[in-house]
C-alpha cells in the first residue's frame, strides 16, 4: 500500500472557529462530531496507504504523537516539523524531497488537510484511484467538490462544464463575495477548491523548481540542514525562515500546464466556519444542533448550533432564537448569527489589537507532553488551576522566580520534589513549593494523576518558569 503516500498538512490557527479554536491548541485538534479533526485525516490516509508523512509545527508535535498513538486506524507516520509557518508551497515541497530521498521519483502523492471533514470511504477510495490514474501520467491532479450551495468561504475551481469525468481545469478564483458566489453556483461550471491534490513527487519537484523556483531552491537548503531522527525530521529556523511564504495554489498550481481536475465523489467540508460546524453535526427536528452539552433546554428556537467546552458542565437554556451559534467556553463567549460566522476571524483580529491575544493563543485546558492544565479561577495575586499528568510521565525541573503553589493531589500517585528532597504523594496529600526552589512532579501511578494548584504571587504568566532539566527538550 505504500505506492502511494499521503501528506497530511497539519497547521493553521482557525481563527473563524474561535473560541474553540486558538494558536495552541488550533483547528485540527478540535474536537466535531466526537472526534478531532487530525484522527478524521489519519483514518483517511489509512485507507489508501500504510503511511503517511505529517507536517506540522513543532510545537504541536507532542499533541500529535500522542493522538497518533491512540488512534485505531492510523498509518506508519513520519513526521516533518516546522519552526514557524510558511504556507503550503513550502511545506509541500520539504515533503516532496523528503518522500524523493526515501521512495524516489515515482511514489505518487496525495495531499490532504488536518482540518477537513471527508464522509464516504468507498467513494474516497474510488475518486484516489482515479486521480492516482492521471497523476502516473505526468499530471498535477486537483479534486473539486461539486458545490452545494453559493459559499463564500471556499476558493472555487473552472471548469467546461460540469461532470462525472476529469477536466482540464481553466482556472483558480479565490474566495467569493457573495454575488459572485450565486454566480458560480447558477452557471453551473465551478467546482469548491478542496485543497486536495495528487501527483508524482517527480513530477510536483519539476513543476515547483521551474514555476516557483525561490521556493525550490530555499527547500533545498532547508531539508539539507535539517535534523534527521528516526521517524522525526526537524527543520532549523534559521534557514526555514527564508522559505517564501506562498500557497501552492499561487506558486505552482495557478501556472501549471499539465492540471487536470478530479471531481470529488465523496462528503467534503473544510469545516471553515461554526456554520459548517453545525452542518456536521446531528440535529433534532427543528435543526437545532450541540456539541459537548448533556443538559441543554432549546424552547421555540431553529436552525441554532450551541457548542459548550466548560469545564464544569453546564445547564444552557435556549429561548425564542433562530439561525445562531453560541460557543461557551470557561474564557470566552461567542453569539453570532450563523450567516455572519466567517466575520469571526475579525473579532480575533480585534482581540489581539486590544492587548487580549491570550485570549487567541492559550486555549482553556492547555495541552502539554505531560498531560494538560485548566485555569479555574484568576484573581488579585492568586490563580487556581487543575493539572492532569498522564502516567509515566512528569513535569521538568524548575522553579519561579514570581510565585509559590500549593498542591493538593486529587487523584492517582506521585513523586514529587521539592528542593533536593522527593517525596511520595497521594490522594489528598498536600506539598508546598516556596518562591525560587526547585521542584517537579512526577506520575508514578497506573492512572491519570490529577492535582489542584494554587498559585499566589505578583506575577502569574506562564513564561515565569526556569527549566532545569527537561526531558521533552524544551
Amino acid at each position: 500500500m505504500t505506492d502511494i503516500i499521503p501528506i497530511i498538512l497539519s497547521g493553521g490557527s482557525g481563527t473563524r472557529l474561535w473560541p474553540i479554536s486558538r494558536k495552541m491548541l488550533p483547528k485540527p485538534f478540535m474536537e466535531v462530531a466526537g472526534k478531532p479533526l487530525l484522527q478524521y485525516a489519519l483514518e483517511n490516509a489509512a485507507l489508501v496507504s500504510d503511511e503517511a508523512l505529517i507536517i506540522t509545527n513543532k510545537s504541536y508535535y507532542h499533541m500529535t504523537e500522542k493522538l497518533v498513538e491512540t488512534s485505531r486506524q492510523s498509518p506508519k507516520i513520519k513526521y516533518l516539523l516546522e519552526p514557524m509557518g510558511r504556507n503550503t508551497a513550502p511545506a509541500i515541497a520539504l515533503a516532496v524531497r523528503e518522500i524523493q530521498a526515501v521512495y524516489g521519483d515515482n511514489v505518487l502523492c496525495l495531499v490532504l488537510a488536518a482540518d477537513h471533514l471527508i464522509s464516504g470511504n468507498i467513494a474516497f477510495q474510488k475518486s484516489i484511484k482515479k486521480a492516482s490514474y492521471y497523476a502516473q501520467q505526468g499530471n498535477l491532479v486537483v479534486f473539486g467538490v461539486c458545490p452545494t450551495s453559493p459559499e463564500t468561504g471556499y476558493g472555487y475551481l473552472e471548469v467546461e462544464a460540469l461532470s462525472d469525468e476529469p477536466q482540464i481545469l481553466k482556472n483558480f478564483i479565490e474566495k467569493p463575495n457573495l454575488e459572485k458566489a450565486e454566480k458560480y453556483f447558477s452557471e453551473g461550471r465551478y467546482y469548491w477548491n478542496s485543497g486536495m491534490f495528487c501527483f508524482t513527487s517527480g513530477v510536483m519537484a519539476e513543476h515547483i523548481a521551474s514555476l516557483a523556483s525561490d521556493v525550490w531552491d530555499a527547500s533545498e537548503k532547508t531539508f539539507i540542514e535539517s535534523n534527521q531522527m528516526e521517524n522525526v525530521r526537524e527543520f532549523f529556523e534559521e534557514s526555514f525562515a527564508v522559505q517564501p511564504d506562498i500557497s501552492i495554489d499561487y506558486a505552482v498550481m495557478e501556472k501549471a500546464e499539465s492540471l487536470l481536475m478530479v471531481p470529488a465523489g465523496f462528503g467534503w467540508s473544510d469545516v471553515g466556519s461554526w456554520d459548517s460546524v453545525a452542518k456536521v453535526t446531528e440535529v433534532d427536528v427543528n435543526g437545532n444542533s450541540a456539541n459537548g452539552i448533556k443538559d441543554i433546554h432549546f424552547n421555540n428556537v431553529h436552525n441554532t448550533h450551541v457548542e459548550n467546552t466548560n469545564f464544569r458542565n453546564k445547564a444552557i437554556a435556549v429561548i425564542g432564537l433562530n439561525n445562531l451559534v453560541i460557543v461557551d467556553t470557561p474564557d470566552a463567549l461567542l453569539v453570532a448569527d450563523r450567516d455572519h460566522s466567517q466575520q469571526v476571524k475579525e473579532t480575533v483580529d480585534w482581540l489581539n489589537s486590544q492587548k487580549l491575544s491570550e485570549l487567541t493563543e492559550l486555549p482553556a485546558t492547555v495541552m502539554r507532553p505531560w498531560g494538560t492544565y485548566t485555569s479555574i479561577i484568576q484573581g488579585n495575586n492568586f490563580q487556581v488551576k487543575r493539572i492532569t499528568v498522564d502516567p509515566g510521565q512528569k513535569l521538568s525541573l524548575q522553579y519561579h522566580n514570581k510565585r509559590s503553589e500549593h498542591w493538593v493531589l486529587i487523584q492517582g500517585k506521585a513523586i514529587v520534589q521539592v528542593g533536593n528532597e522527593e517525596y511520595e504523594t497521594e490522594k489528598g496529600d498536600y506539598r508546598y513549593i516556596p518562591l525560587g526552589k526547585k521542584h517537579r512532579l512526577t506520575n508514578i501511578g497506573e492512572d491519570e494523576l490529577v492535582l489542584i494548584e494554587v498559585q499566589i504571587g505578583e506575577y502569574l504568566g506562564e513564561d515565569d518558569i526556569v527549566r532545569i532539566e527537561d526531558i521533552y527538550g524544551r
